[in-house]
């Protein structure tokens, strides 16, 4: 767990909040031209005993061609470890940065994701997203 510790939360935190939003969305709205909403699919929840008050929650964010989150936070420990394709993410105050397979990004409890999207308009990315949070608080919260 320790490598997915260092690596992983920034990008599971990113992939449910991601998810939430996406089951919100009404299909329909595909005709139009937005951009896919991301898919976002839970691996595993898991309470941390020597760590009173937080668990762990692992997701797989998959990226349709095009896809983009919404501005938002995670109020959690995250880390994240590319899958496929390429993606590119960023937090207030950071610098943009793409990221291919094998490669991580990190994001704090106070951290506000202002860029995360699909590289690509063509190919499809995933990644991995293990955050580190509150038990039973949400995995994303939408910034305005």
């Amino acid at each position: 767990m320790s490598k997915i510790m260092k690596f992983g939360l920034p990008f599971i935190a990113a992939g449910a909040l991601l998810g939430q939003i996406a089951h919100g969305a009404s299909h329909h709205d595909a005709a139009a031209a937005k951009p896919a909403d991301p898919i976002v699919t839970e691996l595993m929840t898991k309470n941390l005993p020597d760590i009173p008050g937080k668990d762990a929650l692992m997701l797989i964010v998959d990226y349709p061609p095009g896809a983009a989150d919404p501005i938002h936070r995670h109020d959690a420990y995250g880390f994240v470890y590319v899958l496929e394709g390429s993606i590119i993410m960023q937090v207030k105050g950071g610098k943009e940065v793409t990221l291919t397979p094998g490669q991580t990004f990190y994001e704090g409890p106070d951290d506000i994701h202002t860029v995360g999207r699909n590289a690509s308009q063509t190919k499809p990315a995933k990644f991995l997203v293990v955050l580190i949070k509150k038990q039973g608080a949400p995995a994303l919260v939408p910034v305005k």
